[in-house]
């Protein structure tokens, strides 16, 4: 009766950066929060300041209502309490938007992706290992890191002597996928804030601008005086559309920001895929 050959061992996987996720999850829980609270303070203490109303509501509060704003800057303040929400979502964009851009350089590395697969694939081509995972070194980004997993069981493979060829691949290709499924979570981590935001602070700002217009328009209904109720209409349809006009300006700015980003990681990806096959087939021509 035929021996049977062992089965491929497990690869160990790839260690985590665990002060990355730390900080990814500690900026996903308190920078919504801290940027709506910045959004309030902006618009209640710098739009809303006594000095920027000719008719300023001295008891202060949560709202105070202000009238006669000195200024577009103040005039936005009269845009209601859409607004300060709109404002944090603006600075919700910038803070994920920095956030993703230092991940994502720091993920793709040093030099050029496909020139590094080149020379890895140069080392292997000469049957130096060692050489290859300096490079990975030397790389240091995602690429590199899953490269360097899948060298280490590339170089174990090569003294194994138990297992088949195609067994031996297998195990190279699963210490590659076992890489590749932690560093592309970090990757692609928070950018739902983003893809959220395109859609979300356009339905916000309309619903700011729905009632601004409700309030104009009341206000046309309490006026008695033409001129007057005709001023009041322009005022409110004025400030209704400033909801419009920071919802708009936030989406856009977050879908530009969504679209890089994602362009990026899918070079990134391509140069993961890249090289899980030079490994794999490297592998397989080198060592029958």
């Amino acid at each position: 009766m035929a021996e049977n050959k062992p089965a491929a061992p497990a690869a160990k996987p790839a260690s985590a950066s665990h002060g990355t996720k730390s900080s990814g999850n500690l900026i996903s829980w308190i920078a919504p929060i801290g940027c709506l609270i910045l959004g309030y303070c902006v618009w209640r203490f710098s739009m809303g300041a006594e000095a920027n109303f000719g008719e300023p509501d001295k008891s202060g509060g949560f709202w105070p209502q202000h009238r006669k704003p000195i200024g577009s800057w103040a005039g936005i303040y009269e845009g209601g309490i859409i607004i300060p929400i709109l404002i944090g979502m603006f600075f919700m964009v910038w803070c994920f938007a920095i956030e993703r851009f230092l991940t994502i350089i720091k993920a793709s590395g040093k030099g050029n992706a496909g020139d590094f697969v080149r020379k890895v694939q140069y080392h292997l081509a000469n049957k130096d290992v060692d050489k290859a995972i300096a490079e990975c070194d030397k790389q240091s980004g995602s690429v590199g890191n899953v490269m360097k997993s899948g060298l280490r069981k590339y170089k174990e493979m090569i003294t194994d002597s138990e297992l088949t060829t195609e067994q031996k691949v297998l195990a190279i290709q699963k210490s590659v996928e076992e890489a590749t499924a932690l560093e592309l979570p970090m990757l692609e981590k928070n950018l739902v804030f983003l893809s959220t935001i395109t859609s979300l602070a356009t339905l916000v700002a309309l619903l700011g601008t729905v009632m601004g217009m409700i309030r104009a328009f009341a206000k046309l209904g309490d006026e008695s005086g033409g001129s007057a109720a005709a001023g009041e209409l322009a005022v409110g349809i004025s400030e209704a559309l400033y909801n419009t006009a920071f919802g708009i300006g936030t989406s856009a700015l977050a879908m530009f920001f969504y679209n890089v980003f994602t362009t990026r990681i899918d070079g990134i990806t391509h140069g993961i895929d890249e090289s899980g096959f030079t490994l794999t087939q490297s592998f397989a021509s080198l060592y029958k």
